[in-house]
């Protein structure tokens, strides 16, 4: 078995040329020697013809002297490489040599068998390779002459014999022709396979924004290199998302850390008072829940990613479900003096996971909380219409730069890193959010202003 596509590709281009330039030289010879036998059957017939002719009119010039009539006819034909032949009853008048006789006699008797006018026949005894006969019927007064005209086929046997060999070998050369001319197209059309191959192996983790280059080539195989260098772009996105994640997950866990370990250094460096302890265990204890959210998006988003998280989808309200997520923000937006208005309507009834919805919905409800300043207003809106929900959370808060709009759904993405501390976030929220819509094939939409105020826009399908 050929593992090489050159040869691979070579074999079959040879087989396939072989097969054909066989059929080919089939149709040849075939075609040849029908075109031959038709041609010396044509000129048979025509020599038949001419002799009947002349014997007619030497019949009225001799007053019937068959004998005499048919040696005048074969004197003036004197034929090249055939026998004239004229009978009378199956009886040989003149032409063919003593040996001849028996076969002209087979010849009459098969085309007097046959009505035709005049006809031809196959002489399978006649020579080597048999012979040809054209027969042709003459008339004068009340008696019946035939004429025939024989011709060997050995002439013809001789020239299909020298076609044979000739093509005997030359098929095998242009096999062995065909087949280095297949090699070398082949090797010549993939060359282009093996610089791709080349500088693929050069591409590593390190440089992934190299592209494969291959200049002029065909069509198929400038359309793999373009699909190839797609995927390295593709690639090297997915490595710098990766890289900027592990580096964004590292300085998110490494606060947290610092402080639980700087509490716990301060309070081992000496004796302290109960309350002194209390006090750096809850520091602790809050680190370690803000350490352990972190932990458990990053989980959930990995999950996510790698498509192992299943929805328990159930029938739910989504108006109890918003209305119940206001509550929970409530004594949020209170602390914060923010106003928090839900307007959760009639009866909307869903299937999905309400588990994850609710936490999409508490997600948005306590990013507009945080980024809204005392005195301002944040409002939850739910609204269907037919087989479409649209979940509206809006806010009067300082709103979200243009250039920050696209961005603000990656993950550890802040538009504003000063107040990430302040704010206790992570990051994560949006990302969680846009996760949570999209695995219920909806979508996020935002539009803010700096100074105005963002609007996120939750799109759903009722199933």
């Amino acid at each position: 078995m050929l593992k090489s596509l050159r040869l691979q590709l070579a074999a079959w281009y040879l087989v396939f040329f072989s097969l054909l330039l066989l059929l080919l030289c089939v149709l040849l010879y075939g075609t040849l020697a029908r075109s031959m036998q038709r041609r010396l059957d044509e000129t048979l017939v025509s020599q038949a013809a001419t002799a009947a002719k002349l014997l007619e009119e030497e019949l009225v010039e001799m007053r019937g002297d068959a004998v005499g009539a048919a040696a005048d006819v074969l004197g003036e034909l004197q034929p090249s490489g055939q026998v004239i032949a004229i009978l009378e009853n199956a009886q040989v008048l003149a032409g063919g040599t003593p040996a001849e006789l028996p076969q002209l006699a087979v010849a009459a008797e098969t085309a007097l068998a046959i009505p035709a006018p005049e006809t031809v026949v196959a002489l399978p005894g006649w020579g080597q390779h048999g012979a040809r006969a054209a027969a042709r019927r003459a008339s004068y007064r009340s008696r019946t002459f035939l004429v025939l005209a024989v011709e060997p086929l050995d002439s013809i046997a001789a020239d299909l014999e020298a076609l044979r060999r000739t093509l005997a070998i030359a098929l095998p050369v242009l096999i062995l022709i065909a087949g280095a001319g297949g090699y070398l197209l082949t090797r010549r059309g993939l060359a282009p396979l093996g610089t791709m191959a080349a500088q693929a192996q050069r591409i590593t983790s390190q440089n992934l924004d190299a592209r494969l280059e291959i200049g002029r080539a065909a069509q198929e195989l400038t359309l793999l290199a373009v699909s190839f260098n797609e995927l390295l772009s593709r690639l090297d996105q997915s490595f710098d998302t990766m890289r900027r994640f592990v580096q964004d997950a590292s300085h998110e866990l490494r606060t947290p850390l610092s402080v639980i370990r700087g509490e716990a250094d301060v309070a081992l460096s000496r004796e302290r008072t109960a309350a002194e302890y209390r006090e750096s265990l809850a520091t602790i204890q809050q680190e370690s829940e803000r350490l352990s959210r972190l932990v458990d998006d990053l989980l959930n988003l990995a999950r996510a990613d790698a498509g192992r998280v299943q929805l328990r989808v159930e029938e739910l309200y989504l108006n109890d479900l918003l209305a119940e997520c206001c509550r929970f923000v409530q004594p949020l937006a209170t602390a914060g003096e923010i106003e928090l208005q839900c307007r959760s309507g009639e009866d909307v009834p869903f299937r999905g996971d309400e588990g994850l919805l609710r936490r999409m919905v508490v997600n948005l409800l306590d990013n507009a909380v945080r980024y809204t300043p005392p005195g301002g207003k944040v409002s939850a809106t739910l609204e269907a219409q037919g087989p479409d929900v649209r979940i509206r959370i809006a806010d009067t808060g300082v709103g979200i730069a243009p250039e920050a709009s696209q961005r603000v759904f990656e993950r550890f993405y802040r538009a504003d890193q000063s107040r990430s501390r302040q704010q206790d976030g992570f990051g994560l929220g949006l990302s969680i959010v846009k996760w949570i819509a999209e695995s219920h094939h909806g979508q996020v939409e935002l539009t803010s202003r700096p100074g105005a105020g963002s609007t996120f826009t939750v799109h759903l399908a009722r199933q």
